[in-house]
């Protein structure tokens, strides 16, 4: 069995022994993939240093939160252009629309978003979004720049049916992770009406744990609860959601 971790933050440990017990618990669980989306100017080094150490397993993607989106913005945007033009990058990301912090700072947000959309059409390479109290204002970005060439996954989607179809008509997939194992979240009643064709799994590790590690640190190693919630909600075999949202994962990002 092969599981594919697609939005996992496990670089912030390159450096400390924990990343290869971490990386032993990965490949121990059948996660064989991880990828590593990049937030800011300060965790490119850790990103390509991870990347290097499991060549075979991680792959960097590049771009700049939105949480990290403020007045500097486009200097801060330099030297990750600068990495995805001297690396082998397998995506963009993690880059979006978050105003569940600061609310003031949409407009230097939206104009990121439209930059480095922009690059991933550019590179014909897809995109990792973040949303988090944003669907209107994302989906109104999304009908704007969306010109058949952008593809990618809505990361960590805790949306409604109604949100989740309308970012699958857009073109992306859906990132699922630890909240679908969370008892009064809802999205498991989402999930099962959604085909696999269209989800992908995630951790968003450290962040987010699935039961029954809930309230813990998370970890892609954790990645084989959330496969496993998924085929319980379908009634299939674990093996089969491994298949599925591996094979949607490489087809995306073309590891």
């Amino acid at each position: 069995m092969e599981l594919t971790d697609t939005h996992t933050h496990l670089y912030y440990l390159y450096g400390t022994p924990e990343l290869a017990s971490q990386m032993q618990r990965c490949f121990d669980n059948g996660v064989k993939y991880c990828l590593l989306p990049n937030v800011n100017s300060e965790s490119i080094p850790k990103v390509l240093g991870t990347i290097a150490a499991y060549p075979n397993n991680c792959f960097a993607m590049m771009g700049l939160h939105p949480c990290d989106v403020k007045a500097n913005y486009r200097q801060e945007l330099l030297p990750i252009e600068q990495a995805i033009s001297k690396n082998k990058i397998y995506g963009i990301g993690e880059i979006g629309i978050d105003l569940h912090w600061d609310k003031t700072t949409l407009p230097l947000q939206q104009e990121a978003f439209r930059i480095q959309t922009g690059w991933a059409k550019e590179a014909r390479l897809p995109v990792s979004i973040h949303c988090r109290n944003a669907f209107d204002e994302l989906f109104e970005l999304l009908e704007e720049v969306q010109d058949g060439r952008l593809t990618g996954v809505l990361h960590c989607f805790t949306g409604n049916t109604e949100q989740a179809k309308r970012a699958i008509d857009l073109g992306l997939h859906l990132g699922i992770g630890g909240v679908v194992t969370y008892k009064n979240a809802g999205l498991d009643k989402v999930v099962t009406e959604l085909d696999l064709r269209h989800l992908v799994l995630e951790t968003d590790a450290p962040y987010l744990a699935p039961v029954p590690h809930r309230g813990k640190k998370n970890e892609s190693s954790y990645l084989l609860d959330i496969a496993q919630k998924i085929a319980d909600l379908h009634g299939i075999a674990v093996e089969t959601v491994a298949t599925t949202t591996t094979e949607n994962a490489k087809r995306i990002f073309g590891i």
